[in-house]
């Protein structure tokens, strides 16, 4: 077996590549890659070089999982702290940063389908790992398999005795955190009614939770504990979300706000039921922190992520970077830079003086204080938003494939095919900073990429126009489909 970290870790169907054995010798080759000199790059050090954080989404067997997990780093002389329960991705991230740990592991597929689970890597600042360590991950992993060296494990009783492994919540520091990036008071006195989808996944209690005590009413559809999410994808965009707008509908709130699996990503309702994507609400958020928080920086956007980005940033004379897609890569320049906030399309975003994490919990937080400051409902304010800087039509298409694509053949053929104009619209330039994009003389622009995490194709577009965005998903359909 050969393992691959994609955009996002190390992904596999349960009971097939995902099996107890795999998860044991992966977590043996992250144990073996952290205890070496090349752990971690650029001279950056922990408090505890020796300690490392595990923690588990809802996802079927993930508790069962992440012990097994902590066996294999235990028996390796980690000190391991483990999460007494399901926990979301930027809470364990945060807990990796918190607790000075080395490295951290969270169990989790994210988004993906029931039959999927997986395995995230953390660095010590508290966001995913670099590639270059994922890839000694992948070295150590093919290096024991060539030597059949099977994984160091410690019996779990003896390693909770030995204190080589300990239960803790992380809760409470990571809410103690978001308090001191988010204006509670803001949200008091403007108390609102909200329904939270945590889509069945471990985002579960988070957003009710902190909002206690703020006279706001939270009313939470699919909290309670799913293993298989009800047969959907815990993704939070439109056609996922029936359960949320019937919950608006109902009445039961003026304010919907989901989040996915491993509550990394936040999707949101209006008070109409209309879905409001991640791109408006990062435009909604960049405009607020902006304009009424009076935050300069860096702006960091994936490169399939709306252009209203860049016209709100070309307003305020803030540079925009962009990035390919995966937050990792948003991470490196929150690292390096001074960033206001960074975010892709799929609902991964974080801001200043948070971990270089998506967190849909964070930016679930901010949209509610976003509302409560404004006065108005979220309805109103994106169209506001579209009336400054849209219009904007953007649609996204999964292909899924047979098998995996080469990305970089493909995007050697859609390069050198690359059409002067597509119907009316006239190519201005291409980029293969992802996939390869078609960005046309009026700003809209088409994108095609192999997905990191899963064997389907994406095919992304944006347009001034319903028809322009028709065209250019068709387009793409069809020369994505001839190769």
């Amino acid at each position: 077996m050969t393992i691959h970290f994609g955009t996002d870790g190390w992904r596999g169907v349960i009971g097939d590549t995902f099996t107890f054995h795999n998860l044991r010798m992966v977590s043996q080759a992250i144990a073996d890659a952290v205890a070496s000199e090349h752990w971690p790059p650029g001279g950056q050090s922990a408090a505890d070089p020796r300690r490392m954080v595990v923690g588990f989404d809802t996802r079927f067997l993930s508790d069962r999982f992440a012990v097994e997990a902590a066996r294999v780093l235990a028996g390796n002389g980690f000190q391991v702290s483990l999460t007494s329960a399901d926990v979301p991705t930027p809470t364990a991230s945060f807990s990796v940063r918190q607790l000075g740990a080395v490295a951290g592991i969270m169990i989790t597929a994210s988004h993906n389908a029931p039959r999927y689970n997986g395995v995230k890597l953390k660095a010590a600042y508290g966001g995913a790992a670099a590639r270059e360590q994922c890839k000694q991950v992948e070295l150590f992993f093919q290096d024991n398999e060539a030597r059949a060296r099977g994984p160091n494990l410690m019996d779990y009783e003896q390693a909770k005795r030995a204190g080589q492994i300990e239960r803790f919540n992380p809760t409470p520091a990571y809410h103690d955190h978001l308090r001191t990036l988010i204006d509670l008071n803001v949200i008091a006195d403007r108390p609102q009614h909200i329904v939270v989808d945590s889509m069945y996944g471990s985002g579960r209690g988070q957003l009710k939770g902190i909002l206690q005590g703020t006279g706001c009413e939270v009313i939470e559809v699919r909290g309670e504990m799913n293993p298989g999410f009800g047969g959907i994808h815990p993704e939070p965009i439109s056609r996922y979300l029936g359960a949320l707008v019937g919950a608006i509908a109902a009445g039961h709130g003026q304010l919907g706000l989901a989040t996915d699996g491993d509550a990394d990503r936040i999707g949101a309702v209006d008070g109409r039921g209309q879905f409001v994507d991640p791109h408006r609400i990062m435009a909604l958020a960049l405009k607020y922190l902006v304009e009424q928080r009076g935050w300069r920086g860096a702006v960091v956007k994936s490169v399939s992520t709306t252009q209203m980005i860049n016209r709100l940033a070309e307003k305020y004379s803030l540079p925009v970077i962009e990035t390919p897609v995966g937050f990792d890569h948003i991470a490196d320049q929150m690292l390096q830079d001074a960033v206001l906030i960074g975010g892709e399309e799929s609902g991964g975003m974080s801001i200043r003086g948070h971990i270089p994490e998506g967190d849909g919990i964070l930016m679930g937080l901010l949209l509610v204080e976003m509302v409560a400051a404004s006065g108005a409902a979220l309805e109103e304010l994106v169209e506001h938003l579209l009336a400054e800087v849209g219009p904007s039509h953007y649609s996204r298409l999964d292909l899924r494939l047979a098998s995996p694509v080469s990305k970089q053949l493909m995007a050697d053929r859609l390069r050198d095919g690359a059409p002067s104009s597509i119907g009316s619209l006239r190519v201005h330039h291409v980029s293969d900073r992802d996939g390869i994009k078609y960005v046309m003389d009026d700003g809209s622009w088409l994108l095609i990429r192999p997905s990191g995490t899963e064997p389907v194709l994406r095919v992304y577009a944006e347009a001034w126009e319903p028809q322009a965005l028709e065209l250019l998903i068709a387009h793409g359909r069809q020369v994505a489909q001839a190769g």
